[in-house]
């Protein structure tokens, strides 16, 4: 006993020095940082756009960011950027969405950045810049996510994250929510995917269930989108980043707005495909041109954008909507050539409809949560729709020649009925 007592005025109490460090230290967090998300709003190759949300109003947010590095003093190096604030009512308060696109940046470089306001800070992450050569790349499409998101949509992207973890960015078709105007949904996708969204980037296209009705004839965009997505302005006026195109390492990838204006939108597209300088096109859409469920809905969909996909040699339309997976080639000649795109139309989310004409499908599925991965190298597209627990459950390889003629050598594994709903 008595040597205890003189160990403990010799020495101290045990943990002493490092309680009063504790005691001295300011918390590092003091505001929460949520709904981090990467987009672009420039070219991928040099820039980076982040988007996250405050429950409390701050002229001060900023994001930093500096090229990453395995020694953690990679953050002498941090530059700052100035947010741009826009405040919103979300039910009974104000929310407030910040936004910041890093500009000037290089090529083929992996960054780490964070938000916050000078005094609190999220944790740091991580991107990729796009190289400016056409060098091989990975991606992943997501069909509707929709319903019970974060129970079970989570499985979707959380899988495929781990199927492909080197996946540049992320293709969503729309219908990421059931009501456009649902602040709990939106918390919901935003949890479903976690620091995902904030490492991967997204490319959005607006769903019928991203707009809402307003009287009897006219319909609203979500209020969320604008503020909490930082797209692209090259499209067509009056749908602002719903409409927009990027390139990607060789790949020219063009959203279209499946809800409105149709008509407008194709002169738009006809340029945007006639003056494209990249090998690989992909079109992404909510509603399919090929309908397998909502027959009667989508002939003006075929009449006015199908014939320019075929004039054009669109490769892929990724599309959504009949929360079912089908997928058909164009036209075929004697050759085993293909003319036009392959259209996929899928779904990752756990609302399922039962096909009423899958006849002209060269694979079909129903009752099945799908996530696709799709691999670009020169002349060869590698197509994967896999379920949420790892199998494969169809596949393509679609071999494309310099002078544009293109083979699909199908991969459907021997292994994989059709899975329909009972």
């Amino acid at each position: 006993m008595i040597l205890g007592v003189l160990v403990l005025l010799i020495c101290g109490s045990p943990g002493a020095d490092v309680q009063q460090k504790a005691a001295s230290e300011k918390p590092e967090h003091t505001e929460t940082f949520e709904r981090i998300i990467l987009t672009w709003k420039e070219n991928p190759a040099t820039s980076q756009a982040v988007t996250w949300r405050t429950n409390r109003g701050d002229n001060r947010a900023v994001a930093e960011i500096a090229p990453a590095d395995a020694s953690p003093d990679f953050l002498k190096r941090a530059k700052k950027f100035q947010a741009v604030t826009t405040e919103l009512e979300s039910g009974t308060h104000k929310v407030y969405y910040h936004s910041v696109n890093f500009m000037n940046l290089l090529p083929d470089t992996l960054y780490a950045y964070r938000v916050g306001n000078g005094d609190s800070w999220s944790e740091w992450f991580h991107f990729r810049t796009a190289s400016t050569r056409p060098d091989p790349f990975s991606f992943i499409y997501f069909g509707d996510a929709q319903n019970h998101i974060q129970s079970l949509w989570s499985r979707s992207v959380r899988a495929a994250l781990l199927h492909s973890p080197g996946s540049r960015f992320m293709i969503h078709v729309g219908d990421m929510v059931e009501s456009g105007d649902s602040d709990n949904e939106w918390r919901q996708w935003f949890n479903a995917a976690g620091w995902i969204f904030a490492m991967v980037p997204s490319i959005p296209a607006a769903g019928n269930h991203e707009y809402k009705k307003r009287g009897r004839s006219s319909k609203s965009l979500s209020p969320y989108w604008l503020p909490q997505f930082m797209l692209p302005e090259n499209g067509v006026a009056g749908l602002k980043e719903t409409v927009y195109y990027l390139d990607y390492q060789g790949v020219r990838i063009v959203v279209l707005n499946s809800n409105r204006k149709l008509k407008k939108q194709a002169r738009w597209l006809e340029t945007i495909l006639e003056q494209n300088p990249n090998h690989w096109t992909v079109v992404v859409f909510h509603h399919p041109v090929h309908a397998a469920y909502y027959l009667k809905n989508e002939k003006e969909l075929r009449t006015i954008w199908k014939p320019l996909f075929e004039k054009y040699e669109v490769d892929l339309v990724l599309q959504g909507h009949e929360h079912l997976y089908a997928r058909a080639v164009g036209q075929v000649n004697n050759e085993k050539q293909i003319h036009g795109p392959v259209y996929i139309t899928s779904v990752s989310g756990p609302k399922m409809y039962k096909s009423r004409s899958s006849q002209w499908a060269d694979r079909f599925g129903e009752n099945i949560q799908l996530f696709q991965v799709i691999s670009v190298s020169r002349n060869i597209l590698y197509y994967q729709s896999l379920t949420v627990t790892g199998e494969l459950y169809d596949a393509f390889n679609l071999l494309k020649e310099n002078n544009g003629k293109k083979m699909l050598i199908e991969r459907i594994p021997p292994d994989s009925p059709e899975r329909r709903l009972e």
